[in-house]
């Protein structure tokens, strides 16, 4: 078992899956994890990290109850490590009283550098070559052998010979080298944890070349400034810096008002909890993937005790990371279902600033903000809306017979089907930016009654459970028909992102017919 799949790849070459390592036309067949569907060698479909362990034992613990015999093997990183679901599962090991190997490869490094007291233990076995007394895994139980050269296939196959069909936990750590074999990865190993195809071919960037803008970088820069003139700002990872711009130059300059908790999101969340409860204004940075793996936490340190945490979401959007095991669609519905935290939805650069400038300024409300997904939208005009305002909506466009309420990165799609509207059918549409995800304008929508016969709300994510649905409950009694437009509730994997808008009809044209049928 694989933790995070990412060290699945050589399995994966020598488990009939070669050429898509080889032939760029096979390139997709294969996807970036290990998929049951692909090889019976593969036993679990995992993105996420901290995992291998549990699932282990839990491989482990049927296979005993079966009464049959055989090696079951947890291959773990030594940056998935600081996951609470890595210790809890190593700490359950030792009740199997079976069979059990686990294999630490430890190349000194998560995503960016691994922080955490573990840690020291870790570099203290290095620098002792396995030796040292004071060692975390023969703590919990496990027979311990240490590799020094993790490269070297003689004695990892000597040290895989005395540990195979154990009958007892035992743990292999071995040292290793971050991108073994290719110099940039040597070098640089935090870019090249994470490149796309191609990215080797193309030409070295000049290190004085205009940075492009991004919501990412407009964070880091954001953060800097704030932290500059108050020094209760505090920037906080989950080991995933660069999701929001957290780049080194940006930790170097930060200095101590930035905390990188190790994987560990429901650490990271109960930090800033805390953070907030002793006065700092902590700027949690985060993939909408990865905050599902913190649902507790938000809800039970941070929501019921009002802590005004704030929570910036990125990639939650159809237009974010595509693989199964990554999906940006569920932040809506789960985070909506909250009671106490303001979910808001920026559409351009102005609304995310003034978000930020908001939420860090008040202590009433912890606030998530679901960053914008696809291209970066920017009017150059500041905001003035008053957030404090909670669950006002503005209505940019006044029209009849039809409303459309396009959420954060589909209020554009909301004002293109809106033109068509007009163009197409004559029909004058009134367009919304609701801003809210959390919280209904009830005025606004019920001045709506008075002269529309349709509603139509647009959002980027899952639709049961979402944004539009809260709008068709509050209809649900009146003559208003309520049209809700986003993603389908499945999974979906390495999908493109044009693609699943024409079949969930989300495309202005699409929008519009449908509109236009319905009246």
């Amino acid at each position: 078992v694989f933790d995070v799949s990412h060290q699945s790849y050589c399995h994966k070459m020598l488990t009939g899956r070669a050429d898509a390592f080889l032939d760029e036309a096979k390139y997709d067949d294969v996807s970036g994890y290990s998929e049951p569907s692909e090889s019976a060698h593969d036993f679990f479909c995992i993105g996420h990290t901290s995992t291998s362990v549990s699932l282990a034992c839990g491989l482990a613990k049927a296979r005993d109850l079966a009464d049959e015999n055989y090696n079951v093997i947890a291959v773990i990183g030594d940056g998935s490590l600081s996951g609470g679901e890595a210790l809890e599962g190593l700490d359950f090991a030792k009740e199997l009283n079976g069979n059990l190997i686990v294999v630490v490869n430890d190349n000194e490094m998560s995503i960016a550098e691994n922080h955490g007291g573990l840690y020291e233990n870790l570099k203290l076995l290095r620098d002792t070559k396995g030796q040292a007394e004071n060692n975390f895994f023969k703590t919990l139980g496990f027979d311990y052998y240490y590799i020094d050269n993790g490269h070297d296939f003689n004695e990892l196959i000597s040290v895989f010979d005395r540990v195979k069909d154990a009958d007892h936990p035992v743990l292999v750590h071995m040292h290793t080298i971050k991108g073994k074999g290719l110099h940039e990865a040597e070098v640089d190993k935090e870019h090249y944890h994470w490149i796309v195809p191609g990215e080797l071919d193309k030409k070295p960037v000049a290190e004085n070349a205009i940075r492009k803008e991004s919501y990412e970088s407009i964070t880091a820069d954001y953060i800097l400034d704030r932290a500059s003139k108050d020094s209760s700002i505090i920037a906080i990872s989950p080991a995933t810096p660069g999701v929001s711009g957290f780049t080194p130059e940006f930790r170097k300059k930060l200095g101590k008002n930035y905390v990188d908790v190790g994987i560990a999101e429901e650490t990271a969340v109960a930090l800033a909890s805390g953070i907030v409860a002793n006065g700092g204004k902590p700027v949690f940075g985060v993939y909408s993937s990865f905050i599902q793996r913190a649902y507790d936490q938000i809800t039970q340190d941070v929501c019921i005790n009002g802590n005004a945490v704030t929570f910036a979401v990125f990639a939650g959007s159809v237009y974010g990371m595509n693989d199964v095991t990554h999906l940006g669609l569920q932040d809506i519905p789960m985070l909506n279902s909250i009671p106490g935290l303001v979910y808001l939805a920026p559409v351009t650069k102005e609304d995310y600033i003034a978000m930020l400038d908001w939420s860090l300024t008040q202590n009433e409300y912890p606030v998530a903000i679901k960053v914008p997904g696809g291209r970066m939208v920017s009017t150059g005009t500041p905001v003035t809306k008053d957030f404090s305002k909670l669950g006002t909506y503005e209505v940019t466009k006044k029209g009849s017979r039809v409303a459309i309420l396009g959420l954060g990165t589909f209020y554009e799609t909301a004002v293109k089907a809106a033109d068509i509207l007009k163009s197409s059918h004559g029909i004058d549409a009134t367009v919304i930016n609701p801003y809210y995800i959390s919280g209904i304008d009830a005025d606004t929508l019920n001045e709506l009654k008075k002269d529309h016969a349709v509603v139509a709300t647009l959002e980027d994510g899952y639709l049961e459970g979402g944004f539009g649905a809260k709008i068709a409950a509050f209809y649900g009694s009146s003559d208003m028909k309520v049209l809700n437009f986003g993603i389908k509730k499945e999974f979906i994997d390495r999908y493109d992102a044009s693609e699943v808008l024409k079949d969930n009809h989300l495309t202005p044209e699409q929008i519009a017919e449908d509109i236009a049928a319905t009246l």
